[in-house]
């Protein structure tokens, strides 16, 4: 089995993304997969210009010369893709964006109709489609920001002729990569968990419910964090303000 990570952070290696990322990997590996980590951020993506070209003129082919070809090459030879991102304004980032919206070249311009009867586009090859996985992080406490996120994969992977096998979202995500010493075991812990997740993907396509359940556990108690993100604010701002004086 072939998994390729799109990974939309920004911040790349850095990121508190690329924490669970690599975490995943291990446990997909551990299981059997081969896997490739892309960082977007490290890719020339042109944005979508809507011209169709693509999808008239040159079927299949964009105008733009850039790094596309080689990644559409990696989501058709994967047998899973997973689309990593940090969570901007209750979306995926603009570096995510601008990869999904280019994988329509994977779509034939025709209409047909999916098995509940609504209009979709036909595939372009004739392979079966990828599964995809989606793995975000917020900076907030509460798992309903991800609402939106969930929807849009659900509906992009309808598009895509294929389906969501699994979804892992951290709330209090700033905690990932934090150095203090007392999160060492919270950060341990949560990275033996997304292990687990890597494995269960690839061992059974899908995520177990108690899985499901236990990724939804705060890393600290919620009020905790929101006094203690607010007090590293300010904090940061301070010093900040300081130098500037």
């Amino acid at each position: 089995m072939k998994i390729t990570i799109f990974n939309g952070s920004p911040r790349a290696e850095k990121g508190n993304t690329h924490f669970m990322v690599k975490a995943f990997i291990e446990g997909a590996e551990k299981a059997g997969a081969v896997t490739n980590n892309i960082f977007l951020s490290k890719k020339k993506i042109n944005p979508c210009m809507g011209c169709f070209t693509c999808w008239l003129k040159t079927p299949g082919i964009c105008v733009f010369k850039d790094d596309m070809p080689t990644l559409l090459s990696e989501v058709l030879t994967s047998d899973i893709i997973v689309f990593a991102f940090p969570l901007y304004v209750d979306n995926v980032s603009g570096q995510m964006k601008i990869f999904m919206d280019r994988l329509m070249t994977l779509a034939d311009p025709r209409i047909t109709k999916d098995e509940n009867g609504e209009s979709r586009h036909q595939k372009r090859y004739d392979q079966p489609s990828p599964g995809v996985v989606v793995i975000s992080n917020c900076g907030f406490p509460e798992y309903s920001h991800f609402q939106v996120v969930s929807l849009l994969f659900k509906r992009f992977a309808r598009n895509l002729h294929s389906k969501v096998l699994g979804e892992i979202y951290r709330t209090e995500g700033e905690l990932l990569c934090h150095k203090r010493l007392l999160l060492k075991p919270v950060q341990f812990k949560y990275k033996k968990l997304l292990i687990k997740c890597g494995e269960e993907i690839v061992k059974n396509l899908k995520l177990s419910e108690k899985t499901k359940k236990t990724l939804q556990k705060e890393l600290v108690p919620k009020d905790f964090y929101v006094k203690e993100a607010n007090k590293y604010i300010q904090k940061r701002l301070t010093q900040i303000q300081s130098k500037a004086k």
